[in-house]
């Protein structure tokens, strides 16, 4: 069968055949002696051969077993290894020695799609067999269209998972999606060029859409090519050039530049980035750190974002199938272990290819720059062989230590020979569909028999070696030819090895956020940034908001920052944006009704749409800065008591670094103020800043009263915080039952309610009757505080006297809480989800 499920269906019949024969059965039925023949497209079909009759005499004879080779062996690489040895071990020794070959598995560690449950039919009881084979011929007929892409696809991976989520994607989605990226960086090897090249082609005949992700702003964040944007798109097409020049198949594959898709859509892009650390906890992410080539121990905060951008890559292409390689698994399952913690039924199929050698002794992969660790697909036909002849090409396992032994192995198959010829024939030669190696008179159909071959001594190493290097310059010379003959083919290639001559240095520019709307403002600034979303709008932060912007100084403009995308990757609110927007909708709200005059001097910025107005600058300002900073930079930015364990926090911290940098490059004086929680964020990014060259912006603290009515630990949040969505009912109780006591103005949260107050009403009155001294009025706080001390100012005076305060400054916020249907609708998303918080 040249399809694989119509080999594994003929191995299955032929077993079952070899069975019964061996165990004296003179003939089988032949209704159940099944061959896969090829239908005109190519393409395997399931036929019955009535007049083939298998005797015992002839399967104990090596002509039957011939036969019986021939008739599955034509299947793809893998079913044919299986169903050829299976058949060989019935002919030779009958079921024990296919069970024992099922228990070995394939040789080189593999096992065919589907191999094993043609083994367990070949080793089953006569009746049994018969049954078997005769429903698995039925089930290949009725889905081997199917059956044939999936084990076409498959054969592309040293790794699926999983694989019954392949075969049912294939069967749902004829026109699934597989994505891998690159960063246009120089030379192309031959494991990217051709071991690509053929393994696309595969996934395209099979109906698949392979996109390329382009990553040229990547590769001008990470300095390649000089961080010259123009020379990286360059190489990025001399690359894309190389592939087509090799043979790929173009009418299926896209080639998709992340500098123009997530400019265009950045919004979605960083979103979905911000969701996944979110998501995932900073230990998970840590154990990325291979596809940057970096110990955990030695990560810097930047290399932290890498893993979560890449698995974002996955989501905002709308990747079904990850074929990347070996190396890149563990980020590919980042994006698995996302969706079980997004609660996505449709996880992305992790299509893991193999990872090629290097040429020389101890190379777990190649690399781009050692030339001599791999043929590159520009080389010449004297590199070839030299590169070839030179390469390490052992027969017995040495034991050799490799680079890959200080990190996680790159290979998930054990392979102790380590040999990078026979690597090359298996993977580069032996993955085109219908290979055949010839040497010397000698002829091998499987790379099986190639490596046995080779270790028992029958085929020499420099037999094996010269093969290698006339196939090798087949493949690449279609290649040589189009960039000789193809003229923009030929200028592309020329500017590229021109460039790699140069030294080239990246320029020292620092980039940033430009912000329009600040750059007009000319005068200095005084940012305050809000407090992070929670589910009620606390009257003690939008009182402390405005605390700290009367506390500018003298000719500065205020500025207010709301950090709504950091607020969402951090998880405030459940992360629910519309809650986010909600609560600072709300808190804006109360800022303008109390304190309307002040808030008209007020430059209200929304982190998100800042960000939007310059999106790759602001975000490469993030990564800049993280490169920068350490892991312990971030732990010790954050609050007192806080563990660094989500991989958000990293992210979040690096943006108040770009925030402030923002901030900061408008070339006038800032001054940054905020409540506890962004003292050590600030610092982290006026050390950042001053490390930059830059005027470091001053820190400055306001003192702000604890309003909260009960002592620290005492009583339900819910009950000891006034809230700006609080009806006069909820306020009257949550101060009568204030802690109050007696000439205690030490600690007297209605006292300190009272202090806050005052700039906003003028006066503070308490109502009292007349044989009780009559009424007080105060317009400082001084002379209230020294009442209190002295007993003339009683707490059962001053708690009605302040609930009364309080509901007359909230007359104005609940008149605009009742007008606007937005405001309305933002008070019901936050309190359905403190209800669902409840719940939980």
């Amino acid at each position: 069968g040249r399809g694989s499920s119509g080999g594994l269906v003929a191995a299955a019949a032929a077993g079952a055949a070899a069975t019964a024969a061996v165990r004296g059965h003179e003939s089988i039925p032949a209704a159940y002696c099944v061959l896969a023949a090829a239908t005109p497209s190519g393409r395997s079909s399931v036929v019955a051969t009535p007049s083939l009759v298998v005797s015992a005499p002839q399967l104990r004879s090596q002509r039957c077993n011939s036969a019986l080779i021939s008739a599955v062996g034509s299947s793809s690489r893998f079913g044919s290894t299986a169903a050829a040895a299976a058949a060989t071990a019935l002919a030779s020794g009958g079921a024990a020695a296919a069970g024992r070959w099922a228990r070995a598995g394939a040789p080189g560690g593999r096992r065919a799609p589907g191999a094993t449950a043609a083994l367990a039919t070949m080793t089953a009881e006569p009746g049994e067999a018969m049954k078997e084979s005769s429903s698995a011929a039925e089930g290949a007929g009725a889905s081997s269209e199917d059956a044939w892409k999936f084990d076409l696809v498959r054969s592309v991976g040293e790794e699926c998972q999983t694989e019954a989520e392949l075969r049912r994607l294939i069967e749902k989605k004829p026109n699934f999606v597989l994505y891998d990226g690159f960063e246009p960086s120089g030379r192309m090897h031959i494991a990217q060029g051709i071991f690509k090249m053929i393994n696309v082609n595969k996934c395209t005949k099979a109906g698949g859409t392979f996109i390329f992700w382009v990553a040229d702003w990547f590769a001008l964040m990470n300095d390649k090519m000089g961080g010259d944007m123009e020379k990286i798109q360059t190489v990025g097409k001399y690359l894309i050039e190389v592939w087509r020049a090799s043979g790929m198949d173009m009418s299926r594959v896209k080639f998709m530049w992340s500098s123009e898709e997530i400019s265009a859509h950045a919004e979605e892009y960083w979103g979905q980035a911000l969701d996944v650390a979110r998501r995932s906890t900073l230990a998970r992410v840590k154990k990325c750190c291979q596809i940057m080539g970096r110990a955990e121990g030695s990560l810097t905060a930047a290399q932290i974002l890498y893993p979560i951008m890449q698995c974002t890559d996955i989501f905002f292409l709308k990747a079904d199938i990850c074929q990347l390689g070996v190396d890149q698994r563990k980020v590919n399952m980042l994006a698995r272990d996302y969706c079980d913690a997004a609660g996505r039924k449709l996880k992305p199929v992790i299509l893991s290819h193999h990872m090629l050698l290097g040429l020389k002794k101890g190379q777990a992969k190649m690399s781009k720059s050692d030339p001599d660790s791999a043929v590159f697909m520009e080389d010449s036909s004297e590199d070839v062989e030299r590169k070839i002849g030179n390469a390490y090409c052992p027969r017995v396992a040495e034991g050799v230590a490799t680079a890959a032994d200080s990190e996680e192995s790159m290979r998930l198959v054990d392979d102790d020979l380590m040999n990078p010829c026979l690597d090359y024939a298996e993977y580069v030669l032996f993955s085109r569909e219908g290979y055949v190696f010839e040497a010397d008179g000698q002829r091998f159909e499987t790379f099986a028999a190639l490596r046995a071959a080779f270790l028992a001594g029958e085929l020499d190493e420099a037999t094996l070696k010269g093969r290698l290097v006339a196939e090798i310059n087949a493949l690449l010379e279609p290649v040589r030819a189009h960039f000789r003959d193809n003229a923009e083919a030929r200028g592309l290639l020329e500017k590229v090895t021109a460039w790699r001559r140069e030294t080239l240095t990246p320029t020292s520019s620092l980039t940033h956020l430009k912000l329009p709307s600040l750059a007009e403002v000319g005068s200095p600034l005084f940012a305050v940034f809000a407090p992070l979303p929670s589910e009620d709008v606390r009257l003690s932060d939008v009182w402390a908001v405005l605390q700290r912007l009367r506390s500018a100084p003298e000719g500065h403009k205020r500025v207010l920052w709301l950090e709504d995308w950091s607020s969402r990757t951090l998880g405030c609110v459940g992360g629910d944006d519309q809650c986010i927007v909600g609560y600072y909708e709300l808190l804006l709200h109360g800022l303008r009704s109390l304190a309307p005059e002040l808030m008209e001097s007020v430059l209200v910025c929304w982190q998100g749409k800042s960000i939007l107005e310059g999106p790759n600058d602001y975000w490469t300002s993030v990564i800049n800065a993280g490169r920068k900073c350490s892991l312990e930079d971030v732990r010790a930015s954050l609050c007192e008591g806080e563990s660094l364990e989500g991989a958000s926090q990293v992210v979040a911290a690096l943006m108040h670094v770009a925030d402030v940098l923002a901030l900061s490059g408008g070339g006038v004086p800032v001054s940054l103020c905020g409540d506890a929680a962004h003292e050590g964020l600030h610092a982290l990014a006026a050390r950042y800043i001053e490390g930059c060259g830059m005027a470091v912006p001053q820190m400055q603290s306001a003192v702000v009263s604890a309003l909260r009515l009960q002592a620290p630990g005492e009583g339900l949040e819910a009950d000891t915080n006034l809230c700006l969505t609080d009806r006069d009912l909820d306020i009257n109780r949550k101060v009568k039952k204030a802690f109050c006591e007696p000439e205690n103005a030490d600690f007297c949260p209605p006292l300190a309610w009272a202090d806050a107050l005052l700039p906003v009403t003028g006066s503070f009155v308490v109502q009292r009757k007349e044989e009780n001294g009559g009424n007080l009025s105060y317009t400082d706080f001084a002379s209230m505080q020294a009442d209190f001390k002295s007993g003339v100012l009683h707490p059962g005076d001053l708690k009605p006297a302040l609930a009364t305060a309080v509901n007359a400054a909230l007359a104005g916020v609940r008149d605009g809480l009742k007008s606007s249907s937005a405001l309305k609708q933002a008070q019901k998303k936050l309190e359905a989800y403190a209800k669902k918080s409840q719940k939980k």
